[in-house]
């Protein structure tokens, strides 16, 4: 075929070929499609995009699974047995060991109780698991079981928000925001950061165990909801197709990033952004919160039924959504305040959440997502071996307290870190909250002292000026 750059322009029209466009002009289709593809991430890089980052050296955890016991599950009943206590059951504890003590809500002086329930050993190391918990027992040679953990505050709100945000007080950013700010997400169309709510309530510390603090909003949490509409206003309304509502949402973006140019709010950027993120989860939420499109053997592994507000329902959703890209999740189970009501209290959480705690875990291992994904569980702090109410109940404690953590580089079969014989004090290897964070975010690849956001004229930090990394749990 002739050249249609030496024809003349009457000519070239009749001369170029749908097959020599083609051919001969990709190079330059590339570059066009390459520069819309450029400008397109740049736009969302500069007004929200959290899409994945790098991190400070190798990870060994790519995700977080928080299942939180809100409420502060008692440890004696559960993970920390102690036979000494059963022994000194009814007597008063000895007077130096309430030197200095402050309790929440019992004279300090009461009788000690013992523990409820029995305790066996399970594992290749013998972990000693209570009757209360056999599922967890069933998958323990996966789990490390800390019974040293310690706490400043011994009130639910300010004892929740610590163990999210690294402080008592109100304001800062959660560890699901700081997770989300340095490592992005690996989707873009379903937030970083989820949270679910089940239990007899919500939890105490509100929005703020979750919220993005001085952090720029679009690191916060997003609450979904469990049940048959687990994302409001999913739908649109009648008369509005999805061709209306994107050209409406293109129009309010461009007002938008008009004044994003003009003042440079940040919080613009966020908000086309939840703009954006809302519409792409219209499309790929229903999917993806719909858990009867699981196998019935999953559904019956997690005691799961599609349809249902439950902590079981919850976890499939954990899974399906970090297997989407999701960053961090965190399951909010607030019932565990029993300082009366201690056994049949316990009976229900135990029967509402530890099958489907044991299952994550088992699911995620047979996906092959466990070494990647860091399950944490426990509460804001523990219960006192002192009684309360009555023979039936425990006050809030946080000087001694259990917690677990399975996968995303811990090192499974194992117990850290021990209460003395009463449970009253840790004994050897405490784990501060902040050294739990310094933790985690070791596991996602990050030097804690490192990943800081100036607000304020002041470097601020998920660990503030403490924490060090609990290195005898690391794989």
């Amino acid at each position: 075929m002739k050249s249609p750059f030496n024809s003349s322009p009457a000519q070239a029209p009749l001369d170029i070929s749908r097959r020599w466009f083609f051919q001969q002009c990709g190079v330059g289709l590339g570059t066009i499609a390459l520069a819309d593809l450029l400008t397109r991430e740049g736009r969302a890089a500069s007004q929200d995009s959290i899409l994945e980052r790098t991190a400070h050296f190798a990870p060994k955890a790519k995700r977080v699974i928080f299942l939180f016991m809100a409420g502060a599950p008692s440890q004696l009943e559960l993970l920390d047995h102690k036979p000494k206590l059963a022994e000194f059951d009814g007597t008063l504890p000895p007077a130096e060991l309430l030197k200095g003590y402050r309790a929440a809500f019992i004279n300090p002086n009461s009788a000690l109780l013992g523990p409820k329930f029995s305790f066996s050993r399970h594992g290749q190391a013998g972990i000693e698991v209570s009757e209360l918990m056999p599922h967890l027992a069933g998958v323990i040679d996966d789990v490390c079981v800390i019974r040293g953990m310690h706490t400043d505050a011994f009130n639910h709100a300010p004892g929740q928000i610590m163990m999210n945000t690294g402080s008592q007080m109100f304001g800062r950013p959660s560890i699901g925001a700081w997770v989300t700010y340095g490592l992005g997400s690996e989707t873009s169309n379903l937030p970083g950061f989820v949270v679910f709510s089940s239990g007899s309530k919500g939890p105490s510390g509100g929005n703020s165990n979750w919220g993005s603090g001085f952090l720029p909003t679009r690191y916060q949490g997003v609450q979904l909801r469990g049940g048959q509409e687990p994302v409001l206003f999913l739908n649109n309304p009648k008369g509005i197709d999805r061709r209306l509502q994107k050209d409406t949402l293109d129009t309010i973006n461009r007002l938008n990033s008009h004044r994003l140019d003009i003042v440079g709010d940040p919080e613009i950027a966020t908000r086309i952004s939840s703009y954006e993120m809302a519409f792409r989860m219209q499309a790929h939420a229903p999917e993806v919160m719909d858990i009867s499109r699981e196998p019935q053997h999953i559904l019956d592994l997690y005691g799961a039924k599609p349809g249902e507000s439950s902590f079981a329902n919850n976890c499939v959703l954990a899974r399906r959504l970090v297997e989407r890209g999701v960053r961090f999740v965190e399951l909010f189970h607030e019932a565990w305040d029993q300082h009366g009501g201690l056994v049949s209290g316990l009976k229900t959480n135990c029967r509402d959440t530890d099958q489907a705690a044991a299952a994550l875990i088992t699911d995620l291992k047979q996906r092959g997502m466990l070494d990647e994904t860091l399950v944490i569980w426990g509460g804001e702090f523990g219960r006192t071996p002192m009684v309360q109410g009555g023979n039936d109940g425990r006050d809030h404690h946080p000087n001694a307290f259990t917690m677990w953590l399975a996968g995303g580089g811990i090192k499974g079969g194992i117990t850290h870190g021990e209460s003395d014989e009463l449970g009253f004090n840790v004994a050897r290897d405490p784990v501060h909250v902040h050294d739990l964070h310094a933790t985690v975010l070791h596991l996602l690849g990050f030097d804690h002292t490192r990943l800081t956001y100036r607000f304020q004229g002041r470097d601020f930090r998920l660990t503030d000026v403490h924490g060090n990394i609990v290195n005898p749990i690391l794989a």
